[in-house]
């Protein structure tokens, strides 16, 4: 594997809210072979249309996605809520040169009318949150995209949230998609949750507010399984990964598993 190919795995594979300190790294890591960075282009670009990375638009409060969906030519995409085109510096993150744009689709009413309900959704739902509704390429389906960003570097730990959808326009339809959710937890080790669910709801008509209804029902019963996991994971999983008596030689208070600081009390150690 070449060195290209190597850094470009590492960006990839950054964790939620961290690529400035995996592009730091890789900086570090392959200063005797010059500026890498250029070179990796392809992995900048890769990495935040998959990570449906947001950006704030020039002049303006609010971020918006970078996706696949809405894409123009070049580093250029769109966004239909404030119908606005703008370029994107993919390995800063940032956006530039916002230019008026109008979305041209035979679905636009819909689109807009999902967008709508899609926007009352995610505020409810989802703080610190991006959302869009865009044409497939041949104009056939509608892409829905969610993306929930949650860092917290201080208390050494980010997360993301990323709900992908597709739905023909046609009736009825079902809208298939992922939900993907990505915790990274750092704190005197290094722990990673990455989970994809896959989603398939029937929906009897091109109702934006049946669409996302049913959306957000199929939200709702993931996030119960992931925190039924989450206490089944505490109450046994990690009683089984313990010794009875840690260093401490204390036993440790499982059902208060979940205040603890998982590099440090579980293990008694002391904080640096």
């Amino acid at each position: 594997m070449s060195t290209v190919e190597l850094a470009s795995s590492f960006i990839e594979g950054a964790p939620p809210g961290e690529l400035p300190d995996v592009v730091a790294d890789v900086k570090a890591l392959t200063s005797e072979e010059g500026d890498l960075i250029p070179s990796l282009a392809p992995a900048f670009e890769r990495y935040n249309e998959t990570q449906l990375t947001t950006v704030k638009l020039p002049g303006a409060s609010q971020e918006v996605i970078v996706s696949g969906f809405n894409k123009l030519e070049g580093n250029r995409y769109f966004d239909v809520e404030s119908q606005t085109s703008f370029e994107v510096d993919h390995v800063t993150q940032e956006a530039s040169d916002a230019q008026s744009y109008v979305l041209e689709s035979q679905n636009a009413d819909l689109i807009k009318s999902l967008l709508k309900s899609l926007s009352a959704h995610a505020t409810e739902h989802y703080p610190n949150c991006s959302y869009g509704v865009y044409p497939t390429e041949n104009d056939s389906s509608v892409a829905i995209l969610l993306v929930a960003n949650r860092y917290s570097p201080n208390n050494f730990w980010n997360g993301r949230f990323r709900a992908i959808y597709t739905m023909p326009v046609s009736e009825p339809t079902t809208v298939t998609g992922k939900i993907h959710v990505d915790v990274h937890y750092y704190e005197d080790g290094n722990v990673a949750l990455n989970t994809t669910k896959p989603v398939s709801v029937s929906i009897s008509s091109l109702s934006a507010e049946t669409i996302i209804s049913r959306i957000g029902a199929a939200e709702r019963d993931y996030q119960e399984t992931l925190n039924r996991a989450f206490v089944q994971m505490a109450e046994e999983a990690f009683k089984n990964l313990r010794r009875q008596l840690p260093i401490t030689r204390q036993k440790v208070e499982w059902e208060k598993v979940g205040g603890y600081r998982l590099g440090q009390d579980i293990s008694g150690g002391k904080g640096r």
